[in-house]
């Protein structure tokens, strides 16, 4: 290769011209051999100090060439190649710029990298936008079948170049140090733009929904135990339990009673509990309570049977047991004809007949009564019963009894007091009756409308009438009938004296109970055991009910 750069066109005529004495000498070099160094320092002294910066970065890859050993003795083509390229990145330093130039074969392998020379620093750091610059839309591409999307490249890793041996090794590696590996694609350089002002807010624009947390679920309330403005004295629990003898055991009664069935178009629930009193005192339930059903299917008729005891007074349980055990041995031995009656609605029949078996189960009191020694009026009960078809086509419910207690019926929310009533002694009125002692009868024995006297008084002393020294026994209890049908959606209540007290006397409990029975359903039995003894300051005796649901 000659000083000028000049090329030649083979090897024979390079020779030839370098050592032809006609050709014109340009000057001997400076060094005895000509290296990469002198051809640094004459590039140098020819394109000052920023060429010399360039011509230095490139040099020193002309010093790696010869590291890596191409050697110029043996390959003296490659090594006039080298030379070539040596002068053309010189001559490019020269210029204004950097100068794209082909790729040496040992770049092409990867082996190194593209250097180029760095560009001068701007006076403030640039912002990188992502707007794309405003470019004419193409025109719309025809129609065509849809091809699938190339999947994008993904940007190669950068990779740190080598230091020059004249290079102070780095304090840090700075990414513009680096290039893609060889055969990746370098992605497009971000565009460089002033920063575009933030927009404000728009007041018109909805703040962001903040969840808000539910709101925690309140505690279920604690069930009712009693109505009124203050709780009942007693405890509401058992206390003490009744004395017995080691022979009358089979005279002992629990302390609750709780039964249910279901027939027809009713559903049946029945309860019996001690009251307040009796359980702080450990005395016996003075309730009795029976259910019973005799025959089978739909001509099955189901008894039920509430007694009470006469109170303060020894063994009323068992009087009320024996109450409930007879009348319902009378019902078990009629029950085909009872339940004929009450299927054809016969009402004349059905009270005349009761009304019989009732009087009959007194009767048995009382001759028990003298068979303890004991008086009549204090070895008795009073009597409730119900009578049940099980055909689900009858809907007559049939009531009747002696003595004291209740008969309710809830009809639509609101409570009806069923219980038969019964005239007053004091309020019966009428006209005498002839030849019953009374005033006007023995005026018209002696005379005639017209005044005339029939007879003459003799005045002869009548006789003294017998005397009696204890006290008239009051009248016995009248008998109570009532015959109803039933409609869908009714409750009927049978209760004891203890809870028919609460019931009349107390509004309060009427109304939860009606609340607790508003639906359709009738309740469970321990939920209606817990319905039943809702306690009502002032009514401590024991309590029976039995309710009907109808569907």
């Amino acid at each position: 290769m000659s000083q000028q750069g000049d090329r030649p066109a083979t090897t024979d005529d390079w020779w030839g011209r370098l050592y032809d004495e006609s050709a014109r000498d340009t000057g001997p070099a400076e060094a005895p051999d000509d290296t990469i160094d002198d051809r640094f320092d004459s590039a140098a002294d020819t394109l000052g100090a920023e060429g010399a910066a360039d011509a230095t970065t490139r040099a020193g890859y002309g010093q790696a060439v010869d590291a890596i050993g191409v050697d110029d003795e043996d390959d003296e083509d490659d090594a006039g190649d080298e030379d070539d390229d040596v002068d053309v990145d010189v001559a490019a330093a020269a210029g204004s710029g950097p100068v794209s130039r082909p790729l040496a074969w040992w770049e092409a392998r990867g082996a190194y990298p593209v250097i180029q020379a760095p560009a001068p620093a701007p006076a403030s750091p640039p912002t990188i936008v992502d707007t794309p610059p405003a470019v004419p839309p193409p025109p719309p591409p025809p129609p065509q079948a849809p091809t699938p999307a190339p999947s994008p490249v993904a940007p190669a890793p950068l990779t740190p170049r080598p230091r020059a041996p004249w290079e102070p090794p780095p304090a840090a590696f700075d990414p513009s140090d680096a290039r893609p590996l060889p055969g990746a694609v370098d992605p497009a350089p971000p565009r460089l733009t002033t920063p575009a002002p933030a927009p404000a807010p728009d007041p018109r624009a909805a703040a962001p929904e903040v969840p808000i947390p539910p709101a925690p679920e309140p505690a279920p309330a604690a069930p009712l135990t009693y109505v009124g403005d203050r709780p009942p004295t007693y405890d509401a629990e058992p206390t003490a339990l009744p004395a017995t003898e080691a022979e009358a055991l089979g005279q002992l009664v629990a302390d609750t009673v709780l039964d249910g069935a279901r027939y027809g178009t009713y559903t049946l629930r029945a309860a019996s509990m001690r009251g307040d009193s009796a359980r702080y005192r450990g005395e016996p339930r003075r309730d009795a309570l029976l259910t019973a059903r005799f025959g089978a299917g739909p001509s099955a008729l189901v008894l039920v049977a509430v007694a009470t005891g006469a109170r303060a007074t020894e063994g009323a349980h068992l009087s009320a047991a024996d109450a409930c055990r007879w009348i319902g041995g009378a019902v078990g031995r009629s029950h085909s004809r009872l339940g004929e009656d009450i299927r054809a609605g016969r009402r004349g029949d059905l009270k005349s007949g009761l009304h019989r078996l009732t009087d009959r189960t007194y009767g048995k009191l009382r001759a028990r009564a003298a068979e303890l020694g004991r008086e009549p009026e204090d070895y008795t009960a009073s009597l409730r019963c119900l009578l049940l078809s099980a055909d689900p086509d009858c809907r007559t419910r049939v009531f009747f009894g002696v003595g004291g207690g209740g008969l309710f019926r809830l009809r639509d929310g609101a409570w009806q007091d069923l219980e038969p009533l019964l005239p007053e002694p004091a309020d019966i009125r009428g006209e005498p009756v002839l030849g019953f002692g009374s005033a006007r009868s023995e005026a018209s024995a002696e005379q005639t409308p017209e005044g005339d006297r029939l007879t003459m008084d003799l005045e002869i002393t009548k006789p003294p009438g017998p005397v009696v020294e204890d006290p008239v026994p009051p009248p016995p209890e009248p008998f109570r009938f009532r015959a109803s049908v039933a409609r869908p959606g009714d409750t009927l209540l049978l209760t004891s004296v203890g809870l028919a007290e609460p019931l009349r006397g107390e509004p309060a409990l009427g109304d939860e109970l009606a609340a607790r029975w508003a639906s359709a359903e009738p309740p469970g039995l321990a939920e209606y055991l817990s319905d039943v003894r809702l306690r009502v300051k002032g009514y401590a005796d024991d309590r029976t009910a039995v309710g009907v649901w109808e569907a």
